[in-house]
């Protein structure tokens, strides 16, 4: 039985060259190295008018395809995946792409006028910016200021944290408007699996209010974070998690694999930054959350309901990676036993999902998200979406880094 996170490491034979592999593969095959892009490789025509940097997101191995979805946040997570690469390898050539990924960041924002601060961070609807994918793009830059000293991100990042405070904070509710028309200026709802009584979501993603509140000497971004994470404790169903907001299907009670990542894991934060038990206690619920619905493989399937009942297909590595990360956070900060099992389970899983010397280069190094189900057809049903290798070398630097100062 493992006793520390260097035993955990020890557990997982040569992790760090499984982690140079999976960046290798976010640098050379997923980057996007042009400043423009094929519209086929676009088909949700995001507005977006320079591409250099940004990160393919899915591929299509049956048809050797690519695609991009929402390559603002996920730009930002892969930003803070090389960086934290570049902590434990020193291998430059990832904090070069972290930074030609910090450059795309700061070119698709705004910084005149009313909206000044505002990162066009589309999502699901190509021309109109999501509160969530905001949040989720800023701790990238915030790593990429404290790795190479530039304070360009860090700036930006407090701007488009203040813009959010000013723009879609919802005073005295905790929550977040969703939708952003930038041309408009108008915000909206759209249907949702949640929800639809209340005029937004409860958004900690990241803790970045918290962040941005320290570094840019901003008070009123911390009395936002503390106002949702109250909202968040009121909310909770079932314990560590939140079905009735989307992504997850609230009339299923089908709860989305990184849910309680983005909204139980800055409990942890705010533990750290008051030592009020509550906060301790609501991120243990998250992370035995992920505990009972871990699988026995070590994985975790995408939508899984309130009895922890799954469908058959479906993985998500990249929330069983997002899981890792919270287990080893939660170890480091009680030194509780129990979240070690779990976690060299989960690493182990992903790394059997890592691709090694396959026939289609695209593919090297890369993380499988998940297996499609059969459709009566011999088409392969492997499913790449870049978050699963993003998180995973998250989760392997923070492990590795944290091993080497845990006995």
């Amino acid at each position: 039985m493992s006793k520390s996170l260097n035993d955990v490491c020890n557990e997982l034979p040569d992790l760090e060259t499984s982690l140079r592999e999976a960046c290798d593969w976010l640098v050379d095959v997923a980057q996007i190295k042009t400043e423009m892009i094929e519209p086929e490789s676009d088909s949700r025509h995001m507005q977006h008018e320079y591409w250099r940097g940004s990160f393919r997101g899915e591929y299509n191995v049956a048809e050797r395809k690519w695609d991009v979805f929402c390559p603002v946040w996920h730009g930002g997570q892969a930003v803070k995946s090389l960086c934290q690469a570049w902590q434990v390898t020193r291998e430059d050539r990832y904090l070069e792409a972290a930074k030609l990924g910090g450059e795309f960041l700061l070119r698709n924002r705004i910084t005149e006028g009313p909206d000044a601060g505002l990162i066009l961070a589309y999502e699901d609807l190509p021309d109109k910016t999501c509160s969530s994918a905001i949040l989720e793009t800023l701790d990238g830059l915030f790593l990429l200021t404290d790795t190479t000293g530039d304070d360009r991100y860090e700036t930006a990042a407090i701007a488009a944290a203040q813009w959010c405070r000013d723009n879609v904070w919802v005073r005295g509710e905790g929550l977040l408007r969703d939708w952003f028309d930038p041309k408009t200026r108008e915000f909206f709802t759209v249907p949702h699996t949640g929800r639809k009584d209340v005029p937004g979501r409860p958004l900690v993603d990241d803790a970045v209010w918290l962040t941005a509140a320290r570094r840019g000497g901003d008070p009123s971004l911390r009395d936002v974070f503390y106002e949702v994470l109250e909202r968040l404790l009121r909310d909770e169903r079932p314990a560590g998690n939140w079905v009735d907001y989307g992504p997850c299907r609230r009339d299923s009670g089908e709860i989305h694999p990184r849910h309680a990542y983005w909204w139980g894991r800055p409990m942890l934060e705010a533990w750290r930054d008051t030592k009020e038990q509550k906060w301790m206690d609501a991120a243990q619920r998250s992370g035995q959350w992920y505990v009972k619905a871990q699988r026995l493989d070590g994985g975790l399937l995408r939508f899984t309901d309130l009895d922890f009942n799954t469908a058959c297909f479906g993985h998500a590595t990249s929330g069983i990676a997002c899981a890792a990360i919270m287990w080893i956070e939660l170890f480091q900060e009680t030194g509780d036993f129990i979240w070690l099992e779990p976690l060299q389970k989960a690493m182990s899983y992903c790394r059997m999902m890592q691709f090694i010397n396959p026939e289609d280069p695209n593919l090297q190094g890369c993380i499988l998200e998940k297996v499609l189900p059969p459709d009566g057809t011999d088409r392969n049903p492997y499913y790449i979406r870049e978050l699963g290798t993003i998180f995973y070398a998250q989760a392997a630097a923070q492990l590795i880094a944290a091993a080497r100062t845990d006995g």
